[in-house]
């Protein structure tokens, strides 16, 4: 069997392909342009990627290929039409990342709301030295213990999230299609016009793009501090940097964005150095145990699909 591996570059230099051998050829790319989709894909039978997108204009020239293995739990770089149509399997992978995003998105929000990168800077600037004072208060920061923590999306990670929330003394608010036991679910309005943090953990699809828009945006309290771990479509970032910008909320935690890497013209580039805002290259789903995870469920998937078995099928 041949498997072609299209972008191992982001999965990290640290984590090895060789988990994939036993099932056959292995051909790694490092990295696929879109202009190198079709011909590095050509000829696998089975294709593992992470952030390059398959459509019916480079998946026509694959004649061989019986499954696509996604290294993520979101899959909206893949044409599951034209898959379904032409007996394609599609996997990706569930629940591997919940620990590293949700440490990130608790870091991010911790960081924020105790300004952890003014004090550092304080120190590392020689000011703290310098002004002979034992201690530096300011900018002022505040204990996040009875704040309310909103959760926008509850799957896995919105979950683990909510839980350590619940930890620091949160009140939690959710915001998910189907109301769950034992949280308090409430509308998107409400969960906007009452969260001190509000983090955002919902998939990207046709039914939540721009669900974060300006009109929502305008419902933040003033010193809301708002972490987007999830996908940067799910919110209107424009409306963000304004937000930002204008002193309309308090802060603002970033790891994704609706084009990756961020170009010189996003929005965000008018707020990357401001001080209430933490922007991070889509690094909050790699811990290092996490991509061996992720590697080791893609394989299970192979094995299980040639065994004639649905593992985390998506098609």
């Amino acid at each position: 069997m041949k498997l072609t591996v299209l972008d191992a570059a982001t999965l990290g230099n640290d984590v090895s392909m060789e988990v994939f051998s036993c099932f056959g050829s292995v051909t790694v790319y490092q990295s696929t342009a879109p202009s190198e989709v079709a011909e590095h894909a050509k000829d696998a039978e089975v294709l593992l990627l992470n952030k390059v997108k398959l459509h019916a204009e480079n998946l026509q020239f694959c004649k061989d290929l019986r499954l696509i293995c996604v290294a993520a739990t979101g899959f909206d770089n893949i044409d599951l039409e034209y898959c379904r149509a032409r007996g394609i399997a599609v996997c990706n992978v569930v629940g591997y990342s919940t620990q590293s995003v949700a440490q990130v998105t608790i870091s991010m929000a911790l960081s924020l709301i105790t300004n952890l990168d003014a004090f550092g800077n304080h120190v590392r600037s020689g000011e703290y030295t310098a002004r002979g004072i034992p201690n530096c208060l300011t900018p002022v920061y505040h204990e996040i213990a009875g704040k309310t923590w909103g959760i926008l999306g509850f799957g896995n990670i919105g979950k683990q999230v909510g839980l350590v929330a619940q930890a620091l003394g949160c009140r939690v608010l959710v915001n998910k299609r189907t109301p769950i036991d034992g949280w308090e679910c409430v509308s998107l309005d409400r969960l906007c016009k009452e969260s001190d943090i509000l983090s955002i953990h919902t998939p990207l699809n046709d039914s939540t793009r721009g669900l974060l828009d300006a009109r929502h945006i305008e419902m933040l309290r003033p010193n809301a501090i708002v972490i987007n771990v999830a996908r940067g479509a799910v919110t209107d970032e424009a409306a963000l940097a304004n937000a930002i910008l204008n002193g309309r909320i308090g802060g603002l935690g970033v790891d994704v964005y609706s084009t990756e890497p961020m170009p010189e013209n996003h929005p965000f580039q008018a707020i990357r150095n401001h001080p209430n805002v933490c922007m991070t290259p889509h690094m909050a789903w790699g811990a290092y145990e996490t991509r061996v995870r992720l590697l080791s469920e893609m394989a299970e998937n192979i094995r299980a699909f040639l065994n004639g078995e649905h593992r985390n099928r998506v098609d």
